[in-house]
């Protein structure tokens, strides 16, 4: 039958691909032959496409889609799971003679090596319609052997049709269950791991914005499950599912900018960071336009471990090229967050751009090291980029841990980050200078838990008086000043034996009795600022710097990066006031008796307190470090010109237009067109 057949193979390749029998089971060594008889015939048409006139007809989609699918018949009989670890082997000469799957595979990579650009397309798709037709997505080891194949046996300049072809079926699944989308994107993943270092151009911008909208869809749609249900069990599956779609891809996008070359790693990094939405913004992208602020938490601890695996491994030269201000203002908003996860995951992304010696490790765990010389902590002298860095943004950086260790929902993992975030600080960017502003930055921690205007509770109190020794010890045998060392190990003394709560190796422990109170008056268990200016006056250290208490400067980056700006409080308190009507003015109206009077009259103390504010600011412009006032400055010019942005925006108009100006009138939409002969154009428009 198949002899009979074979002239018309060269004539008609659909009719010779539906004579290969794949429906006989009943008699398996006899067909199997068979079998092997029709693939040996399709390989021949294949070797003829070489030099004969098939090259161009073969390749059309009619002929593809019949041959694709006969040879992934055969090679999916007897696939082999072992072939999905590394390269698939290729099939040795016994095996081809004897077994149809081998030898499909074998005919497979010679189409697949003879494809060109512009027939690459038409030998990929079949494949999408055979794993489809079939199911093979769920689980999808035949479809990782599958696109394994392809990977080593196309033309490498030809990968990222490949992956382009995969990004257009996962957009084409999109509404698939969330099982087959996760096998999509794992195959992508193993696509990419062949194709990564050779990925240029748009396929790389275009890998990560699809599967962040994926992201995005994966996270609306639990969403919506979790809140259209009860809770059942379905509705539980279901969410699992998902979170196994969102994992496969936040490790799909790991690990493909982990394997790019620093330059593309960098654009990746300000990419993902562009796509993190922050609470406060009028407008989110419309990926995340409708998943609501549960939706928004969620999209954003994404969106960070995706960048916190991108970071992995990154070896910046200079830090001032990696957190640059467009890259590291928006990610330091994301550390102001009300939320610990999304804080913590902040910090372990700057910890991976910052840390260019690997000390992380020698560092894990907040504790008071005995000899920090055992850590054997490896560093270079600071260059002049990071003394710049530092100058322009060190001031930006301490604001943020400051305001990270006021945060009540802080943990155990929390400050274990922020004491490594410091000391990664001093090993890697600190000289005389930032050494003054750490110990400033440190001391006045120590003052926000002691004077506690915050009312933090005990745990937080306790834990930054152990972050703040943590730290200053570390600090103290980094810089290795005695009589600094001496005063930081005489209060730990103090403490290990009176206020042990202080030390991070007891209020850390799973059960720990925390004090009722703060013993503000007992000196000794305080790290004094007098005392420290005193023992690093003699090594070169500012002391008139070191007198002038740390105090973070307040910007309008609160507004963009708190679910509630203080405006927003502001305004509900009005609605408030407003709803409760006359009845809430009766009673806030003040009794005017004769000491209200009096008070109201006598003006010595508010002209004491305005002499007071006075006198602080001509203090601070004396003997404030420069980079502090130039922030503060920094900082109310940027609030100037996002003020006077937003009123250009309320007042400015386009100019008209012949096709319509849109208006809103009493609750309709209608367009005011401007004919053209009644517009005025500038002189060099018109001719």
């Amino acid at each position: 039958m198949l002899l009979a057949l074979l002239p018309v193979s060269k004539a008609n390749p659909q009719a010779f691909c539906r004579s290969v029998p794949s429906a006989f089971e009943h008699v398996p060594a006899f067909y199997a032959r068979i079998r092997i008889a029709g693939i040996r015939g399709i390989q021949g048409v294949v070797r003829k496409t070489v030099n004969d006139e098939l090259r161009a007809t073969i390749w059309e989609p009619q002929h593809m889609d019949k041959i694709v699918p006969s040879l992934l018949y055969n090679m999916q009989k007897t696939e082999d799971a072992d072939s999905r670890i590394g390269p698939p082997s290729s099939p040795t000469g016994g095996d081809k003679e004897e077994n149809p799957a081998a030898l499909a595979e074998n005919c497979f990579r010679e189409l697949l090596a003879r494809a060109t650009y512009g027939n690459m397309n038409n030998a990929v798709k079949p494949v999408f319609a055979h794993l489809d037709h079939h199911k093979l997505w769920d689980p999808n080891e035949f479809a990782v052997h599958c696109f394994k194949i392809i990977m080593y046996s196309i033309q490498a300049q030809y990968s990222h049709h490949v992956i382009q072809e995969i990004l257009g079926h996962l957009d084409f699944c999109k509404r698939d269950s969330p099982r087959v989308r996760a096998g999509i994107i794992q195959v992508l993943l193993e696509t990419i791991a062949i194709a990564a270092k050779g990925s240029i151009g748009p396929t790389v911008l275009e890998v990560f914005n699809t599967l962040l909208k994926h992201l995005s869809l994966s996270v609306d749609v639990e969403l919506g499950a979790k809140s259209g249900s009860s809770g059942n069990i379905d509705t539980r599956s279901k969410e699992c599912e998902e979170k196994m779609v969102q994992n496969a891809i936040i490790q799909t996008i790991g690990f493909f900018g982990s394997n790019l070359p620093d330059y593309q790693r960098s654009e990746i990094m300000m990419f993902i960071m562009g796509k993190v939405p922050v609470f406060g913004m009028t407008a989110h992208s419309s990926e995340n336009g409708q998943l609501g602020d549960l939706g928004t938490r969620r999209i954003q601890i994404m969106l960070l471990r995706s960048l916190l695996m991108v970071t992995s491994g990154y070896n910046a030269k200079s830090v001032a090229t990696v957190l640059s201000a467009p890259f590291l203002d928006p990610l330091l908003s994301s550390s102001l967050m009300e939320d610990c996860e999304l804080r913590q995951l902040v910090l372990e992304v700057l910890h991976n751009l910052i840390d260019r010696h690997d000390n992380r490790a020698k560092l894990r765990g907040i504790r008071i090291i005995p000899d920090v010389s055992d850590l054997k902590i490896k560093r270079d002298k600071i260059s002049r980029q990071d003394v710049s860095f530092m100058k322009k943004h060190g001031q930006q950086l301490y604001r943020h841990i400051y305001l990270g260790c006021k945060e009540d929902d802080n943990v155990h993992k929390n400050f274990e980050l922020l004491y490594t975030t410091l000391a990664l600080i001093t090993i890697e960017l600190a000289n005389e200078e930032v050494v003054t502003d750490l110990i400033r930055l440190a001391i006045a921690l120590q003052d926000m838990a002691i004077l506690n205007e915050d009312n933090l509770s005990m745990f937080s109190r306790c834990s930054i008086m152990a972050l703040v020794a943590a730290y200053l010890n570390f600090l103290s045998q980094m810089i290795a000043v005695p009589a600094f060392c001496q005063h930081i190990s005489k209060v730990i003394e103090t403490r290990t034996v009176e206020g042990p709560c202080f030390l991070p190796e007891t209020i850390f422990r799973d059960k720990c009795s925390l004090p009722r109170t703060f013993d503000k008056d007992d000196k000794s268990l305080f790290f004094l600022m007098n005392k420290i200016a005193e023992s690093l006056g003699g090594s070169g250290y500012s002391t008139e710097r070191l007198s002038v208490p740390y105090v973070p400067q307040v910007t309008d980056e609160d507004r963009l990066s708190r679910r509630k700006s203080i405006v927003d409080t502001v305004s509900i308190q009005v609605d408030i006031l407003a709803a409760n009507g006359t009845e809430n003015k009766v009673n806030n109206t003040e009794e005017i008796t004769f000491e209200a009077l009096k008070k109201a009259i006598d003006n010595t103390g508010l002209e004491e307190q305005e002499k007071e504010k006075r006198r602080l600011v001509i203090e601070k412009f004396q003997k404030a470090p420069f980079e502090e006032i130039a922030a503060q400055c920094e900082s109310k010019a940027t609030l100037l010109h996002d003020r006077l942005a937003q009123i250009l925006e309320l007042t400015i108009r386009p100019p008209p237009s012949p096709s319509g100006t849109l208006t809103i009138t009493a609750g309709h939409t209608h367009y005011q067109s401007v004919p053209v002969y009644e517009m005025k154009f500038p002189d060099l428009c018109v001719y």
